[in-house]
């Protein structure tokens, strides 16, 4: 995959933040939900979440009485979110850093609890860029901490169509989805203990997707 293309999306994405104010609404997505819980049941009190937009589900894990940092590389979803967590009291609990997930993550080494990544790790991002984010997730996470990410699979109906950029990952509408197969969720979590890989659909089409758990093995 060209830099060309991680260019095209970062613009692309970035336009439609700024065009579509709170574009996913106000209430928290089901798999948010489901790792707020799983968190709590870990014990969990920081949370990283990659790809946060303009905040709806952190917003969620806030409300929850967790500390989130959330990372986008949009200023525009980051700054909606910052205004929401001070309409709602939240201030305090939110942190929002502008960050490419291409870059190593700027977190110290063992300082959250739980990441959270809902279709994040699906981006149109190569598998070799995946490998050093989820490298990367592993080094901030403390030992016991939890991974939940989701992301659309090669079951998708959108699998295959579009335009075709190589490395499974195609275009379509303007939005390039790199689609998992089991032996990439498989790969990722070597040298972590994998728990759950969960399907499940989402929105119009329906989306196809897998949900993640997988923790970092205590030393």
């Amino acid at each position: 995959m060209g830099t060309d293309l991680s260019a095209a999306q970062r613009d692309h994405w970035r336009r439609v933040y700024a065009e579509n104010p709170a574009m996913y609404g106000s209430e928290p997505s089901a798999p948010a939900r489901w790792a707020g819980a799983a968190f709590a049941e870990r014990g969990a009190r920081t949370v990283l979440e990659l790809g946060a937009g303009h905040g709806r589900d952190t917003l969620w894990f806030a409300s929850r009485g967790l500390a989130v940092q959330a990372c986008d590389f949009s200023a525009s979803g980051l700054e909606q979110l910052d205004a929401a967590a001070a309409e709602r009291g939240l201030s305090d609990r939110v942190e929002t850093r502008l960050h490419d997930v291409r870059d190593p993550l700027p977190l110290a080494d063992a300082s959250v609890d739980g990441v959270f990544a809902h279709m994040l790790l699906c981006m149109a991002l190569s598998t070799d860029r995946i490998r050093a984010l989820v490298g990367e997730v592993r080094r901030v996470l403390r030992p016991g901490g939890a991974l939940v990410y989701t992301v659309r699979h090669t079951g998708d109906a959108h699998y295959g169509a579009g335009t075709a950029h190589g490395d499974g990952i195609f275009e379509h509408g303007g939005f390039a989805v790199h689609f998992f197969d089991r032996a990439l969720v498989d790969d990722l979590a070597r040298g972590w203990r994998l728990e759950e890989v969960h399907p499940f659909t989402e929105g119009e089409l329906p989306r196809r997707l897998w949900r993640v758990v997988q923790t970092r093995p205590r030393d």
